[in-house]
């Protein structure tokens, strides 16, 4: 067998290196063909809402529901105009969001636990009272809340002493689980099982009233404080 001569051997070591350059070139440009075509980075999922805050924030839309019942019994004993659609969606807001919801995870998850560790039972006795006397406010104010009883002096004196009742009661009644219920719920419950009831108490919202529940009720209220003319926040300012 002939010996190779030089000039072959170096051509044969040539091809090798332009081939070995070839498909290190092929591997370079596939890895910079999978890094564009890489997915977009996914948004940031939602922050998730410790029980606590979650139940006050939904609080706000209470509140915002007594700032239209009080702009409502200033109409009524101003004998202003009062279209009756506002005040019944803002009933249909408490049924919907605070009574069916809201009030449904306190009695659930938030009252038995203060019960069976023995703490702040009397408060909780009253709370769960005032649920049940508020459901009964609520239906009034839905039955009265129509051009028809408005018109009536009686039934417009009836709608805005169920209005005043639930002012009454839930201002102190919310106010009390702000800063003791709820901030003894967060001590009395271990912090994994507090962070497990965040993501049963987002689930339910969702089951409920659907993936934006929260935000679509403070659109809700925002659109009947619009309608009453209450929703500009700096008329409430006071002029000093």
């Amino acid at each position: 067998m002939s010996t190779p001569s030089i000039e072959s051997t170096r051509r044969r070591f040539l091809g090798l290196a332009l081939g070995t350059g070839a498909a290190a070139g092929l591997l370079v440009s596939g890895s910079a063909s999978a890094v564009t075509a890489e997915p977009e980075p996914k948004k940031k999922e939602e922050e998730e809402v410790a029980p606590g805050e979650d139940l006050m924030r939904e609080h706000g839309v209470l509140k915002r529901v007594l700032l239209v019942y009080g702009e409502a019994i200033r109409r009524i004993d101003a004998r202003a105009d009062l279209p009756p659609e506002p005040v019944a969606d803002a009933a249909r807001i408490i049924h919907d969001f605070i009574e069916e919801y809201h009030e449904k995870l306190e009695e659930d998850q938030l009252f038995p636990r203060f019960r069976k560790a023995n703490r702040l039972v009397e408060l909780v006795d009253v709370l769960d009272q005032q649920h049940k006397a508020g459901r009964k406010v609520t239906a009034e104010i839905s039955r009265l809340a129509t051009a028809k009883a408005l018109r009536d002096p009686d039934q417009s004196r009836r709608l805005r002493t169920a209005m005043d009742q639930f002012i009454r009661m839930y201002a102190p009644h919310e106010a009390r689980e702000d800063t003791v219920l709820f901030p003894a719920f967060r001590e009395l419950v271990p912090g994994h099982e507090y962070d497990a009831l965040g993501e049963e108490f987002e689930k339910k919202e969702h089951q409920l009233l659907g993936e934006d529940g929260f935000e679509r009720m403070v659109d809700r209220v925002a659109s009947i404080e619009k309608t009453l003319g209450i929703y500009d926040l700096s008329q409430f300012t006071p002029r000093v």
